[in-house]
């Protein structure tokens, strides 16, 4: 666990509701934790199986199924689903970043991968969406209570991943196969494992309050600093504070992220390679039972190519009835549904996606959806792909700084 992230409005001037097409520039969030599953696996699947025993150690292994209820059925068999979630408890030294109390999760991400494994991608939910949040049992067997309007993220402070988990496969009808929680301490770990991730920033970020300066330009942040930049809500020019005032950075830095672990530069260095796997492992969280198992099924993905890897955001309005706080629209019934039946997504959903080669993912002007339901695409300008949908870059050129400038 991601386009312009500054001056966002609420659409039509006046009274109403303001309206969001699916991903409008500026208006869309994708969290920057899904990278650490995506990377993870991608990386562990290229031959650095002497560390498994460590990594495995690493790993917090838990198993739901026991506290899930009513769940859905696959519609397409060999679809894999995983639900990520960002610890946001803070607990940790250095975790606190944008000012707020501790506690829940800042971030759900659905990872789909397809059942013939020739594309993936990530749906961001923001935090901030408001659902009817259902019934879920507890780890001591109580169950809780459902709750309708209720932020998206208070399933995971009052039940964690196990009420979270429900809560989403019964409000989409999609079943998750994997979830997988990311403490963001570890997620400072992983960039500085990668020695930086270079991106561009728009507009100066300045928080006071969180003493957080980030000055416009292309560069290379690292640890705290690239924390700040992918979680920082206040200090932005032209924001408005709100949750998914994030999303278009966070997909941007998710996309640089994924891209430079898997550098030839990268894949040269063991010891960045070592260092990186090893610090998402110790992150996690998890029913995956040990790092083999990851690694397997990167294998069976490892052709898709970064080109046909995106990352998106469920299409929200602004909340009428409770401030600060969005709502799905309409759309996200059809976004769901090409998940359910692992269709590619369509144009109407990567107009303004980020493509995990390092610019936005496009779907092809005036195209529908193929045969198997899958939107045909073309290479972005900014993100340029091979026949194959690949990083096309030679191993010397320098990553893009994807989306924001």
């Amino acid at each position: 666990m991601f386009p312009t992230v500054v001056g966002m409005s609420s659409g039509a001037a006046g009274a109403g509701r303001g309206r969001r097409k699916a991903a409008q520039p500026g208006r869309t969030v994708a969290r920057v934790i899904v990278a650490t599953l995506a990377a993870l696996g991608l990386l562990t699947g290229v031959g650095v199986v002497w560390v498994y025993a460590n990594w495995n150690g690493n790993l917090d292994v838990r198993d739901l199924d026991a506290l899930l209820s009513d769940r859905p059925d696959d519609a397409v068999e060999g679809q894999v689903n995983i639900l990520v979630m960002g610890d946001d408890t803070r607990d940790g030294k250095g975790n606190r970043i944008d000012g707020e109390g501790g506690g829940g999760s800042d971030t759900t991400v659905l990872f789909h991968l397809s059942a013939d494994r020739s594309f993936a991608y990530g749906i961001s939910i923001p935090r901030d969406t408001l659902v009817d949040r259902p019934e879920c049992t507890l780890d001591d067997g109580t169950v809780l209570s459902a709750k309708p309007g209720a932020m998206w993220n208070e399933a995971y402070a009052v039940g964690g991943p196990a009420c979270t988990i429900q809560q989403f496969e019964q409000v989409t009808g999609i079943r998750t196969h994997k979830y997988v929680v990311v403490d963001f301490a570890g997620f400072k770990g992983m960039v500085d494992a990668l020695d930086g991730v270079e991106v561009c920033i728009p507009e100066d970020i300045v928080d006071e309050e969180a003493g957080i300066t980030l000055r416009a330009g292309t560069r290379e942040i690292r640890g705290n600093e690239a924390l700040s930049y992918v979680r920082v809500r206040k200090g932005v020019v032209g924001g408005d504070g709100t949750d998914p005032q994030r999303i278009k950075r966070q997909q941007a830095f998710m996309a640089s992220m994924v891209e430079e672990a898997m550098r030839a530069q990268m894949l040269a260095r063991p010891d960045r390679l070592v260092g990186f796997v090893n610090a998402t492992t110790d992150s996690l969280t998890t029913n995956f039972e040990n790092v083999a198992q990851i690694a397997d099924l990167a294998r069976s993905f490892q052709g898709i190519g970064l080109g046909n890897i995106s990352f998106v955001t469920t299409p929200w309005e602004y909340s009428t009835t409770q401030e600060g706080r969005v709502e799905w629209t309409d759309a996200v019934d059809r976004l769901w549904e090409l998940v359910r039946n692992d269709q590619r997504l369509t144009p109407e959903f990567l107009d303004e996606a980020i493509s995990a080669a390092g610019g936005r993912a496009a779907g092809t002007p005036g195209s529908g959806a193929d045969a198997s339901g899958g939107a045909s695409r073309t290479p972005d300008a900014s993100g340029p792909a091979g026949a194959d949908g690949g990083d096309s870059r030679t191993p010397d050129e320098p990553p893009a700084s994807p989306g924001l400038c």
